[in-house]
């Protein structure tokens, strides 16, 4: 279902009532919010996905369009699939062009009802949008108890905003009900209560995500889409980190002047021993890279959230792309490398913002968590994020006042276990942990050089360090296909959804395939013996220049010959129809050869 409106009318809060009653119905959904850059007049779109099935992904199709912006109308009405239904405002009658024959078209005079009926003129234009709710709850036969419950919780302390609402409601469902058969052949039928699962985007997920890891300091600046992670931070620090006795607030946020002082403040906190984090997207990282190449080379654990948007430069804001991945994993000069994790939905959002102070505190270095604005900002069904009471965070190698008295003498960068991993101190706990922090040449003993042999001792520990990190990270997930196959897909992030679908579609067709989501980055032996155990790896991503596939190669030995690209880049979160067309034209290509 396709939902086409103005930005700046409230529909916002109407078509997520839609979402949540569905499912409260029972029906696995996801909704996209489709929204311009700025803040009112522009055209924005709502999708709503609903299905039996439980597929996640962007469908590619409106079955059902709510047509109620004039000005997309012609585009709205192309959009709908061969049988669908469009139902549009039809106050003020159609051009006689705007017709299809293969669709059903349904008007209601939602505007002249709602004028009818409000007196207030901004209330008239709010209710418009609520009363296409009711349309459609007659229409494709959505429990109105469902929705009056949702009302009622909504407004629970505003009676007088359930009663309009639900005045605005009615007024839709009775004309449908007294103008059309109803229900449509589309319909929402019941399929239990989704028990076990939530409705969640994931900068809300991750923002309490970073409360559960012990962070108490965030640093950023305004950016769209990752504003969402600190707004959610901020929310639940007020809520579980403040006395309730004394009022007194045990975290920490700034807004800082600009994100190059952002990151900077992250380092000062990580290296005061707070848990310190900036969320972000890709200009942010962009401008942040010094301070990164800094915290890389002076081994100071620090946090970057990076939501990805759509690129270069200011590209388009409210669009989504996975195109940070060559910025993040190399980012600034010299010769850096990054972890990086990379979360499929907001449980994993969750659970990802947990893990990745953990693993900045025992690799010493910045670690990245690339999320991407479908994730974030859009509402997806996962299941019940789950907590377990016994963790405590995991703060690497910190020696304290104790263990330093038991030390001659406290060396920085000295790696004595191996693993590249030197022991670090917290600052003024113990005069004998004292060192100089410093962004330019030092010795493993901490002091300065520009001795060329003492530099490379230094680089080639860190990569030691890098070897380390790949037993480290969160492995990739392997799904094997129910037949022997020597094709493959690699995938990441929120691909993932899209080639869930794509797989069973494939497979209905006689194509089968492995799968292989990658979590991760540095790549663990999992990922390369999984392309080399196939001759063809199809690997989905959405950017223009097959940023995985480019790690990949750069990466592992061998395997450039048989990586073949799949890449979505327009800024609609990707569909599964592109996954099996992808594959689909590969193999006829190669039996055409």
């Amino acid at each position: 279902m396709k939902i086409g409106t103005v930005n700046g009318t409230g529909s916002a809060s109407a078509n997520g009532l839609l979402m949540k009653a569905l499912f409260r119905m029972g029906v696995p959904v996801t909704g996209k919010n489709l929204f311009p850059s700025n803040i009112q007049g522009l055209p924005t779109w709502y999708e709503i996905r609903a299905n039996h099935r439980g597929y996640m992904s962007r469908s590619g199709r409106a079955d059902v369009m709510v047509a109620m912006n004039a000005q997309t109308y012609q585009k709205d009405l192309n959009e709908v699939s061969p049988g669908g239904f469009l139902i549009y405002d039809s106050t003020w009658p159609r051009e006689s062009s705007l017709h299809r024959q293969d669709i059903t078209v349904l008007g209601v005079p939602l505007s002249k009802l709602c004028n009818e009926n409000f007196d207030v003129a901004r209330i008239r234009i709010l209710m418009k949008n609520v009363a296409y709710v009711g349309v459609l709850a007659a229409l494709m036969d959505i429990d109105l108890e469902v929705i009056k419950t949702l009302l009622e919780e909504t407004f629970a302390s505003k009676p007088k905003l359930v009663e309009s609402n639900l005045k605005a409601i009615m007024i839709g469902h009775d004309y449908a009900l007294e103008n059309f058969t109803c229900p449509l052949p589309v319909r929402a039928e019941k399929m239990g209560d989704n028990a076990g699962h939530i409705l969640i985007d994931g900068n809300s997920a991750t923002g309490l995500g970073c409360v559960y890891a012990g962070a108490t300091v965030g640093a950023w600046y305004p950016i769209t889409p990752s504003t969402g992670v600190m707004d959610a931070f901020k929310a639940y620090c007020n809520r579980f980190r403040t006395d309730p006795e004394t009022g007194k607030k045990n975290f920490c946020i700034v807004q800082a002047e600009d994100e190059l002082a952002a990151a900077g403040m992250v380092l000062g906190g990580n290296w005061a021993g707070a848990r310190s984090f900036t969320p972000t997207s890709g200009p942010g990282i962009s401008l942040m890279s010094e301070f990164i190449g800094f915290a890389y080379y002076a081994e100071i654990p620090s946090v970057f959230i990076d939501v990805q948007r759509v690129g270069p430069s200011t590209g388009m804001p409210t669009r989504t792309q996975q195109c940070d991945l060559m910025l993040c994993a190399y980012a600034s000069h010299g010769d850096t490398r990054h972890p990086m994790l990379f979360p499929a939905n907001p449980k994993e959002c969750f659970e990802m913002a947990v893990q990745v102070f953990d693993l900045a505190d025992r690799l010493q270095t910045p670690i990245f968590m690339l999320s991407d604005l479908d994730i974030a900002m859009n509402d997806w069904m996962v299941p019940e994020l789950e907590w377990d009471d016994d963790f405590r965070p995991d703060r690497g190698k910190v020696l304290g006042p104790e263990e330093l008295k038991e030390m001659d003498r406290f060396v920085r960068y000295l790696d004595v276990d191996g693993d590249g991993i030197t022991y670090r101190t917290l600052p003024g706990e113990d005069a004998k942990g004292a060192y100089f922090v410093r962004g330019s040449g030092h010795n493993r003993y901490g002091a300065y050089t520009e001795d060329s042999d003492e530099y490379q001792d230094v680089m080639e520990r860190l990569l030691v360090k890098w070897e380390t990190a790949k037993t480290l990270v969160p492995p990739a997930l392997l799904s094997k296909a129910k037949r022997k196959t020597k094709l493959g897909i690699v995938a990441f992030g929120s691909s993932d959804g899209a080639v869930i679908e794509a797989r069973d579609t494939l497979a209905e067709q006689g194509v089968h395939a492995d799968y292989l989501r990658i979590r991760s980055f540095p790549f663990g032996q999992e990922v390369i013996d999984f392309l080399h155990d196939h001759e063809t790896v199809f690997v989905v991503e959405q950017n223009r220049d097959a940023q995985m596939k480019a790690l990949l190669i750069l990466e592992t030995n061998n395997i450039a010959d048989r990586l073949v690209s799949i890449t979505h880049y327009n800024g609609m979160p990707i569909p599964s129809e592109c996954v099996v067309q992808g594959i689909a034209r590969h193999l006829n290509a190669e039996v055409a050869a």
